[in-house]
């Protein structure tokens, strides 16, 4: 089933495809706002926090700005990890293993 096919080639396409990726990612920024834009929080492609602003008036509101933080941050993952998937499945598209 694997004859011909050089696993060595693949590994080093993978690595290559790895380290593009993770280049591109940095690069890549994914923001999202709660509570009508009181806390907006954006990471990049590798899931690195680069920007928060909370809004003064949630200073005093140790809850709200919990809730909102929490939910922030869990939209941006989201959106991080949808984008990584996606990447992946087209990247992966365009290697077969079994092409002559």
């Amino acid at each position: 089933m694997f004859e011909g096919m050089d696993l060595n080639k693949m590994m080093s396409q993978v690595q290559e495809m790895a380290a593009k990726a993770k280049e591109e990612g940095a690069d890549t920024i994914f923001t999202s706002k709660m509570g009508g834009g009181m806390i907006e929080l954006s990471i990049n492609g590798n899931s690195e926090v680069i920007n928060l602003d909370i809004d003064d008036s949630l200073l005093e509101d140790k809850d709200s700005l919990k809730i909102l933080l929490i939910s922030a941050m869990n939209d941006v993952i989201k959106q991080s990890d949808e984008s990584k998937k996606a990447m992946a499945m087209n990247m992966m598209g365009g290697m077969n293993p079994f092409a002559k």
